[in-house]
């Protein structure tokens, strides 16, 4: 089965795997790190690809896999004998990576690397699209908006692998300081 005939990525994953632990956040901190996971959600991938897609030595690149397969993120799908050696093929361990809200602390170095990572990207780029809205709602609210959000994610990295441009989605959803209009008093009775 082909690559094409199969979608992207071209082994099986499932579509969130959560990350929680210390290692894994200290894992998805680093930049580097956050290329070879999005580089491998196309395709699965040897430690040679990965290092000429990311122009860097293979050791260097080997290390940083190997930081991956510790924490859970990366793993090997397949195998491939190439003159008595095993060469290995990694992959995610999920389509999208969801840091735990109920886990990690937001001044963990990962959520605030991703947002940075983003803002970095798209700082000054004539295509940049964005916006930021403040609202005061329930948490079951934003839990349920966060959902859905998480669920286009979803639907934005299944897209099939076409074009010249790679586009990067951030999205964030985080308690603020921002102030509120007092309530409105009770409507006062004219006769």
């Amino acid at each position: 089965m082909s690559i094409n005939d199969r979608g992207y990525p071209d082994f099986d994953l499932p579509d969130r795997v959560t990350a929680s632990s210390p290692e894994q956040l200290r894992a998805l901190a680093d930049p580097l790190r956050s290329t070879l996971l999005d580089l491998v959600l196309e395709r699965a991938a040897t430690i040679n690809e990965l290092a000429a897609a990311v122009d860097r030595p293979k050791s260097t690149v080997a290390h940083h896999v190997a930081v991956l397969v510790e924490a859970g993120l990366l793993r090997v799908v397949r195998t491939r004998r190439v003159k008595a050696i095993d060469e290995r093929f990694y992959g995610r361990t999920g389509r999208t990576i969801v840091i735990s809200p109920t886990h990690a602390d937001a001044s963990q170095p990962a959520t605030i690397s991703l947002l940075a990572e983003a803002a970095a990207e798209a700082g000054g780029h004539p295509d940049l699209r964005c916006t930021l809205r403040h609202v005061r709602i329930p948490a079951e609210v934003a839990d349920t908006f966060w959902a859905r959000v998480m669920d286009l994610a979803d639907d934005l990295t299944r897209q099939t692998r076409a074009g010249d441009t790679v586009y990067g989605f951030a999205a964030g959803l985080y308690p603020t300081a921002q102030p509120t209009q007092p309530e409105p008093p009770p409507e006062e009775h004219h006769e």
